[in-house]
C-alpha cells in the first residue's frame, strides 16, 4: 500500500444519512426503464406494448459487444415506449410499465450454475451488472480480461468521497457478506491473489466490519485512505492501495489490477446466490430541499418525483436536482427522470446551496494546480483551449483529467475550469483521431501507389 496521499480538496461531507439503514419504498404506479444504462450500444426491446412482464424478466437485449441486458424491475403491463435525454442531450429509448403491485418474479430468476471462468463471465452478463460507481462499464467485459495471468490485484472502491452520498457506506455496513461472497467468487474464477478494499478513514465502522469479515484471510487488505476528495478516482485508488501508476492511455489491467465499485462486488455476491438480476438501486436522497433525507431502495425506472414523495416531498422549491454527488453528479432537467443503474444518489438543492457568484479574471494563485490529483495545470489548459492551441493542449495532457471538479472547487475566482478542461480533453481526442485517420489514409495511398 502506498504511503503517499495524492493532492485533492477537503470538501464538506454532509453525510446526514450514514446511520440511515436503507428503506425499501412501495412499488410505484409506473416505471420508465431506459434501454441504455451502460457504456456502449443501447439494448433493443424484447417486449411489446400490451405484454405482461415480471420482476427479473429480460426486456432489453443486444448482439453488440459493449452492452448490458436490461431487466424489468416490476411486474405489470408494458403500456408504451418513451424517450429521455442523457446528460449530453442524446435521446434514450425507454420501456414504460404500469405496475400491478404484486412484484411477481419471473421464472428465469434462478441462481446461475458457475463452475469456471466462462460461466462466471456469462453470469455477470445475465445479471446486467455495470459499474455502480457511476461509470456503468459492463461488468462482464471488465472482468473478462485477456491477460488474466498478469492480473494479481482486485481493488474495491469503497471510498465514497462525494458529499452527501452514503449508499456505498450502507452496502459495507448492511451487505458485508454479499461483498465477501463477491470477492471470493472473483478470486476463485479469475485466480486473483490480492484484494484491496479502499475506504476513507472517516468511516471507522465500515473499516472494522470489513476487517472482521476478512478475518485471517491474508489475501484481503482493508486500506484506510486519507479522507480527501477525490479518493474514489480510479488511478488515485489504485496508486494509494497498491503503489502502482496507471499511465496515460492505459487501463488498470496494464498494471495487473481490476478496480470495481464495492456495491458492484456485493451485487455479484447476491446474484450468484439468488439469480435476481440488477433491478433495484439503493440511493441516497438528500439536499436542503428534501423534507426527510434517507437511503432508499427503489426499483430501477422509478421516477425521481416518486422517490422524493416517499421522502416527505420538498420542504422548499428545489433550485437544482442532481443525479449523483455534489462534485461529479449530473444536473437533471426535472424530477420526472427515472432511476438508472448508475444512480447512487439524487439531491434536491435549495437556494442556500446554489453559488450564484459570477466568475472573475484569474488571479494566478495556483490553487487549481495544487488541488489537481493528477498534477495537471488547469489554468494553462484553460488558456490553451480558449486560444484553440491544440499542440499546447496536447502537451498539457488534459486526457488525464478525472473530471473531479477540484480545480473549479478551489478557484477563488469561480472560473469554470472543470468545464474548459473537459472541452480541451475532447478537442485533443478529436484531433488525435483526425491525425490517425489522416495517417492511415496517406499510408493506404502510398501502398496503392507502390503496387502500380
Amino acid at each position: 500500500m502506498s504511503k503517499k496521499s495524492l493532492p485533492g480538496v477537503h470538501v464538506p461531507h454532509f453525510k446526514h444519512t450514514e446511520e440511515c439503514a436503507p428503506v425499501r419504498m412501495p412499488v410505484p404506479a409506473k416505471v420508465e426503464i431506459s434501454l441504455s444504462q451502460h457504456l456502449g450500444a443501447p439494448a433493443d426491446p424484447t417486449v411489446n406494448v400490451g405484454d405482461y412482464v415480471k420482476v427479473g424478466q429480460k426486456i432489453g437485449d443486444s448482439q453488440a459487444f459493449m452492452f448490458a441486458p436490461i431487466h424489468s424491475s416490476v411486474s405489470g403491463k408494458v403500456v408504451g415506449f418513451g424517450q429521455i435525454m442523457n446528460f449530453i442531450g442524446m435521446p434514450l429509448k425507454t420501456v414504460i410499465i404500469e405496475t400491478d403491485g404484486k412484484q411477481v418474479v419471473h421464472e428465469s430468476v434462478q441462481p446461475p450454475t458457475v463452475t469456471n471462468k466462462a460461466e462466471f463471465i456469462a453470469a455477470l452478463k445475465e445479471c446486467g451488472l455495470v459499474g455502480l460507481g457511476g461509470a456503468t462499464f459492463p461488468a462482464h467485459i471488465k472482468f473478462n480480461v485477456k491477460d488474466e495471468d498478469n492480473i494479481d490485484s482486485l481493488i474495491l472502491n469503497g471510498a465514497e468521497c462525494e458529499p452527501y452520498l452514503t449508499s456505498d457506506y450502507r452496502t459495507m455496513i448492511d451487505r458485508t457478506e454479499d461483498i465477501m461472497d463477491g470477492i471470493r467468487a472473483i478470486q476463485k474464477y479469475l485466480g486473483i491473489k490480492n484484494v484491496y478494499i479502499a475506504i476513507e478513514d472517516n468511516k471507522p465502522k465500515a473499516i472494522e466490519k470489513l476487517r472482521q469479515a476478512a478475518g485471517n484471510d491474508a489475501s484481503i487488505h482493508v486500506c484506510p485512505l486519507e479522507a480527501k476528495y477525490p479518493k474514489g478516482g480510479e488511478k488515485i485508488t489504485i496508486f494509494e492501495t497498491t503503489g502502482r501508476t496507471v499511465k496515460e492511455g492505459k487501463l488498470p489491467s496494464h498494471e495487473g489490477c481490476i478496480l470495481s465499485n464495492i456495491t458492484s462486488v456485493a451485487t455479484i455476491g447476491s446474484y450468484l446466490r439468488t439469480g435476481m438480476p440488477l433491478v433495484e438501486k439503493c440511493l441516497t436522497v438528500d439536499g436542503t430541499a428534501v423534507a426527510e433525507p434517507k437511503n432508499v431502495i427503489a426499483p430501477i425506472g422509478t421516477y425521481y418525483k416518486d422517490i422524493f414523495s416517499f421522502c416527505g416531498g420538498y420542504k422548499e422549491e428545489p433550485k437544482k436536482l442532481i443525479a449523483g454527488g455534489l462534485m461529479m453528479g449530473v444536473t437533471q432537467p426535472s424530477d420526472t427522470m427515472p432511476v438508472q443503474k448508475g444512480n447512487n444518489g439524487i439531491l434536491a438543492l435549495g437556494a442556500s446551496e446554489i453559488d450564484t457568484d459570477p466568475a472573475t479574471e484569474c488571479i494566478r494563485c495556483g490553487k487549481c494546480v495544487r488541488a489537481c490529483p493528477m498534477s495537471l495545470m488547469p489554468v494553462y489548459i484553460d488558456k490553451a483551449y480558449q486560444a484553440n492551441r491544440i499542440d499546447e493542449m496536447r502537451s498539457l495532457k488534459p486526457t488525464l483529467c478525472l473530471n473531479c471538479g477540484c480545480c473549479s472547487f478551489s478557484c477563488p475566482a469561480k472560473r469554470p475550469l472543470t468545464y474548459t478542461v473537459q472541452r480541451a480533453k475532447f478537442a485533443v481526442i478529436a484531433a488525435n483521431r483526425a491525425d490517425a485517420e489522416k495517417a492511415k489514409a496517406e499510408a493506404e495511398k502510398k501502398a496503392a501507389a507502390e503496387k502500380k
